[in-house]
């Protein structure tokens, strides 16, 4: 079985470069599974139910997020439709976050060829808004879960973290595939007991920029120190992904290759 990972998507950059390149990458590496974390489709900041229902019209299965899915407030509405079938059962938040907010961070499925997954969400703790510890709920949820092939997106700022999380997921689950810092890390491998890890899987969106947004704003941040608004930028538009191959039977993960795929049909 073939997952594609996709990297955080950054706004409209981010979503022309996955319109323009994930039919292709589906066909040609024979793709079964399209996951991608969504939370900065929104200008960079957030996701709309539009857009994220807009993602899953294109072929992502499940979307995924992080620290910035509060910002825009209408997801709340939408994750109280969370239930059932319906495609708000296919975008989730971390699953760390407070029982009484609306949305989940599991979703359980099945391929299109009948093989059945899990996807987890959670974020970090260490330079990031304190939430319930990742790693125990990431052990409360497994106990519940039946499906073999389970990825778990850990939305985190520190490597440390990240990595920790790998170790300590480590035969228990298919991937860990770290998001949220938006630069690519080379850290790929299989661990010892059959997880695939990858500390960042980078970000889908403008290079030329800083992690997304218009340069001169940031540069400009820094030496005034002044609140501003942020714009996404537009140049050097990539989509960074990676592939994870593993055994549908055991969920035990056989390979991971990193992906960055340049756009080729304009902003």
């Amino acid at each position: 079985m073939r997952i594609l990972f996709i990297g955080d998507i950054f706004g409209r950059p981010g979503r022309n470069v996955v319109r323009e390149q994930l039919e292709a990458l589906v066909e040609e590496h024979g793709v079964h599974l399209v996951i991608a974390n969504g939370e900065n489709v929104a200008g960079g900041f957030g996701i709309t139910p539009a857009l994220a229902e807009e993602l899953l019209e294109l072929g992502v299965d499940v979307v995924t997020t992080g620290n910035h899915i509060w910002d825009k407030r209408e997801i709340m509405e939408y994750f109280e439709t969370a239930n059932g079938t319906g495609p708000a059962r296919r975008v989730l938040r971390p699953a760390n976050y407070p029982a009484s907010l609306p949305g989940t961070g599991v979703y359980e499925g099945r391929t299109r060829e009948g093989v059945a997954y899990a996807v987890i969400n959670l974020q970090g703790r260490v330079f990031m808004t304190p939430n319930d510890d990742p790693f125990r709920a990431a052990d409360l949820i497994l106990q519940k879960i039946q499906a073999k092939v389970v990825v778990v997106d850990f939305h985190a700022e520190a490597t440390s973290e990240k990595i920790a999380m790998g170790w300590y997921l480590d035969g228990r689950v298919t991937a860990v595939i770290g998001t949220h810092t938006h630069v690519p890390t080379a850290d790929e491998r299989i661990l010892p007991q059959g997880t695939a890890y990858l500390t960042d899987v980078g970000m889908s969106g403008p290079y030329d920029s800083v992690i997304g947004v218009q340069k001169e704003q940031i540069i400009t941040r820094f030496l005034k120190n002044l609140p501003m608004r942020f714009e996404a930028a537009t140049g050097n538009v990539k989509l960074c992904a990676a592939l994870i191959d593993c055994d549908q039977t055991s969920g035990r993960a056989t390979a991971i290759e990193r992906l960055m795929v340049e756009q080729v049909g304009g902003k």
